[in-house]
């Protein structure tokens, strides 16, 4: 979610240069070999889309670099662009040149538009303004979103052909809205980028495009790796639904950030907090899952009850609060520094947020430490769960991708329901829910 991202490099935009992340060498000649295989599709429109899903790679981690980012291609012909998969915002928007007054520099040339602009009775317009919105321009669609760290975007929209390479091996040329960026003010916590992915619900977001074009279900999910890199995708047949924990969609409409008025956030409703698998005391907590933010954010409450058992548990343990290391708000150290968070989760508990479905059995989200921790590069153990007070989240409780790594991730639009399971996300998934694998 754009909307809270202000403090230090905690909340940034996660589309930057193309840093790609870490992995075995084993795994990337695998990744290399899946990735081709992915975009090499056939352009016949002969086979039927039904059932299938589009599979985009994630590059990127949530330490050191602070990010992940999709590449995504546009236009004819089509050209590259690193863009901020973001679960919070609906828009997708490049930096364009039509001209572009202010820009901030990128990893690619900024987007030429198309000359297809989205009309501004569009649906699709409609559904970025308030019911009292007033046209300037009846053949143009303008849009100005403005972010809680301080940044803007404002441009206009048009329509241009993203080419998709479908599961079924079928290679898709849809023509999508997005937003063409003339004038863009960085925030505080701001990267070079090309733009934004929109992955939320409304009717501008990519997902929602392609459902309303019959090329995929309206499920859009993510699997972010620990190790760093992952997968983002559109439909619903690189999972087994069978396996995965579901809890339904929260609907409520508190779910609101103030500076977007119209986007709902993905929010399984309301959780009880567990540490070590005993109750904190700490229940009716309205969560949101937010794949823009890098880290979790707990409103001021519930991050200052939780950080005092953490120090009470860590009491007698060989760790000492790191003063001197500034990487986040509060890190520890050891004897030695510490080169993974394999040789200090043992000093930590795992978390877990147990959801009031109504259903018999309560959902668990399981946080276990290297979920909630990260290794700065001074060695220590920092803690990243923030004080999201202190960054505009006054009811809101935000996972972050730290909290969900290492874990698929699916917002199903369609049941609407969210859903989770444990995954070893350096893996490609086999397509076809009978072949899905988990760890």
């Amino acid at each position: 979610m754009k909307g809270v991202k202000g403090l230090m490099m905690m909340v940034s935009l996660v589309v930057v240069l193309g840093l790609t992340a870490s992995s075995s060498a084993s795994n990337d000649v695998q990744q290399q070999k899946w990735w081709k295989w992915m975009f090499s599709g056939t352009a016949s429109s002969s086979i039927s889309s039904v059932g299938s899903s589009v599979v985009l790679p994630v590059h990127g981690d949530v330490y050191p670099n602070g990010f992940y980012y999709v590449e995504l291609n546009v236009g004819q012909p089509p050209k590259p662009y690193f863009l901020d998969p973001d679960t919070g915002s609906d828009l997708t928007w490049l930096q364009c040149d039509a001209p572009c007054r202010r820009c901030t520099k990128g990893p690619h040339p900024l987007y030429r538009p198309s000359n297809d602009l989205v009309a501004c009775k569009d649906p699709i317009c409609l559904s970025l303004h308030p019911g009292d919105y007033t046209c300037e321009d009846l053949q143009q669609c303008d849009y100005d979103i403005e972010y809680a760290d301080g940044g803007s975007s404002l441009g206009v929209l048009v329509k241009d052909v993203i080419p998709l390479n479908l599961t079924s091996g079928v290679r898709r040329s849809p023509r999508l809205a997005l937003g063409c960026g003339y004038d863009q003010i960085p925030g505080v916590s701001s990267h070079p980028l090309d733009g934004v992915l929109g992955l939320g619900k409304g009717k501008s977001s990519i997902v929602s495009q392609l459902h309303n074009q019959g090329l995929v279900r309206n499920v859009v999910g993510h699997c972010f790796s620990g190790g760093g890199g992952g997968f983002l995708f559109f439909g619903d047949d690189v999972y087994d639904s069978s396996l995965v924990v579901w809890t339904p969609m929260s609907h409520l409409e508190l779910i609101i950030d103030p500076l977007l008025l119209h986007v709902r956030r993905y929010s399984p409703g309301f959780a009880e907090l567990t540490l070590g698998g005993k109750s904190t005391g700490l229940k009716n907590l309205l969560v949101v899952f937010d794949s823009g933010s890098s880290y979790t954010y707990l409103n001021s409450q519930t991050y200052q009850v939780l950080l005092s058992m953490v120090r009470k548990d860590l009491n007698g343990k060989p760790l000492k609060e790191a003063a001197d290391d500034k990487t986040l708000p509060l890190c520890w150290k050891g004897k030695k520094p510490f080169k993974s968070t394999r040789e200090v989760r043992k000093y930590f508990k795992p978390l877990a947020l147990s959801f009031d479905s109504g259903w018999n059995a309560k959902p668990r989200f399981e946080i276990p430490p290297e979920s909630y921790l990260i290794i700065s590069s001074k060695g220590s153990a920092c803690f990243g769960i923030l004080n999201g007070t202190e960054v505009g989240l006054e009811n809101l409780n935000m996972i972050g991708d730290i909290s969900m790594q290492d874990k698929m991730v699916i917002y199903d639009n369609e049941n609407q329901q969210i859903g989770w399971i444990p995954m070893n996300c350096d893996r490609p998934p086999k397509f076809g829910t009978m072949s899905m694998r988990s760890e």
